[in-house]
């Protein structure tokens, strides 16, 4: 019998949540015969259940919350922003359902009409991350169980306890529970989940890594749906502003936000030299001023611990690589509690460095680069294999719809974070960020394929060429002279 999965608390080291490890194979199996009775379901049924859903999150929601808050590390205040997202996801998946997978007719002589219609796939796997281990797969399981398909889904072995507790909401509104099945375990669990032979697709979102895996694994089988969501290593380039103070707040909202845990976080400041000193030495006062605490302090902190020791451990020597490597440290990176994952905002200055690392830095670790002409702040924004998000602060109309033109992202902002996407509009990247298959209000699209039908009420048909007479003796054909 394998040991169990235990979740601890990232502020505490405390044990949160432990659990067996599922059985993949039988897992699968049950998802895979309970599909198509679900699929079978109207989809007004299979809505109205989900909207059944809301209301269990809405209910709970306070105690979810609380979950988030201690399996996560990230303050109380957004582990209830996240479970608001988990309750309107249903409303904006059923409007997406509707505006990308509708139904089409059009009519056609002697009663022949061309149909467009969408099925589910079957069986999808979703693999779920720790830093949103509620709204993130949610993204993934509702526009899926919209279309008709079951789900097996498995959370970060570092967030197993919300990922229980979401699919115990799901059941709870009338999903049946052989339609949504849970997998706990490990990265090897979530290895066998991918390659199983009983899933349809994979709905993925997590680090480029296990993406590029998983895409290699897929090629051969392009009857299956796959669905990456990467992260980034993305920009935020600061032009020609004379309010410093709110570009340094949009920098450190982009930055630092969720501990720097966000697949859309800024990773890279890239700024016009002749502002660059005064937008750091403001960036560095807000900075400074940021309460780094556990989730329920009083007061409310703005950032809690990154999710274990390991992750705290890899983006302090990060930081120490940078520095040896020739980066200017402006505000060191720091672990105010012993043998916790709690960091200090970490700001270095990069620009004199020959080669700079192409990487994720998952954290609250920002890197500056000085550029004295806004052709050289593109190329430097689109240096980089990744492309999931990128804001421009400041600048005209006309640099912005440059810069929009230019920028290879698939999320690009204009005087806003380079994180905080809205859910009613498309989400993904291209490059290492994604597969060209952005979720959130294009998740349908991945969730059902289209269609088409040519019908008749009636059997209408002819051949009117290449057949022999009605005697059999000679072929009916023209004979040209």
């Amino acid at each position: 019998m394998s040991e169990p999965l235990i979740s601890f608390e990232p502020a505490t080291g405390e044990e949160l949540w432990r659990g067996p490890v599922s059985d993949v194979d039988a897992e699968v199996e049950i998802a895979r015969r309970a599909w198509p009775e679900w699929a079978s379901k109207p989809v007004t049924f299979r809505t109205e259940t989900l909207r059944r859903f809301v209301d269990r999150v809405k209910a709970e929601g306070e105690a979810l919350a609380d979950l988030i808050a201690h399996e996560t590390g990230k303050p109380l205040w957004e582990a209830r922003t996240e479970v608001e997202s988990v309750a309107n996801k249903v409303d904006i998946s059923v409007k997406a359902y509707a505006e990308r997978t509708p139904n089409r007719r059009i009519e056609g002589a002697m009663g022949l009409r061309n149909a467009v219609r969408h099925k589910p796939h079957g069986t999808l796997a979703v693999l779920g991350p720790y830093n949103f281990p509620a709204h993130l797969p949610n993204g993934h399981i509702v526009p899926a169980l919209i279309a008709g398909n079951s789900v097996v889904f498995k959370p970060s072995e570092k967030t197993p306890a919300v990922g229980a507790k979401l699919v115990q909401l799901f059941h709870s509104a009338g999903v049946p529970q052989e339609v949504l099945r849970l997998v706990i375990g490990g990265p090897d669990t979530g290895k066998a989940l991918a390659g199983h032979e009983g899933i349809d697709g994979l709905l993925f979102t997590g680090s480029a890594r296990t993406g590029l895996a998983l895409n290699r694994q897929f090629a051969g089988q392009p009857g299956k749906m796959l669905a990456l969501e990467m992260g980034g290593n993305n920009p935020i380039v600061v032009w020609d502003t004379a309010d410093i103070r709110t570009a340094a707040i949009l920098v450190v909202q982009s930055a630092f936000l969720s501990a720097g845990q966000r697949c859309s976080n800024a990773r890279r400041l890239i700024v016009k030299d002749g502002l660059a000193d005064a937008l750091i030495d403001e960036v560095c006062n807000i900075a400074n001023r940021l309460i780094v605490d556990h989730p329920h302090a009083d007061p409310a902190p703005y950032m809690g611990p990154v999710i274990d020791n390991e992750a705290a451990d890899g983006l302090t020597e990060s930081f120490l690589i940078l520095m040896s490597n020739g980066g200017q440290v402006i505000r060191h990176m720091t672990r105010p509690v012993a043998n916790r994952p709690f960091l200090t905002p970490g700001i270095i200055d990069v620009t004199a460095m020959r080669e700079r690392p192409d990487i994720e830095l998952f954290g609250p670790l920002l890197q500056v680069v000085r550029v004295g002409t806004f052709e050289a702040a593109i190329a430097e924004a689109n240096n980089t294999a990744f492309g999931l998000s990128a804001s421009l602060i400041g600048g005209t109309p006309q640099l912005y719809d440059q810069f929009w033109a230019n920028a290879r992202a698939g999320v690009i902002n204009w005087n806003r974070p380079t994180n905080g996407a809205s859910s009613a509009a498309p989400f993904g990247g291209i490059g290492l960020s994604g597969n060209h298959r952005p979720s959130a209000f294009y998740a349908a699209d991945y969730c059902a394929y289209p269609v088409a039908s040519s019908e008749s009420d009636a059997m209408r048909a002819a051949i009117g060429v290449g057949l022999r007479d009605p005697e059999g003796s000679q072929l009916v054909t023209k004979k040209y002279l």
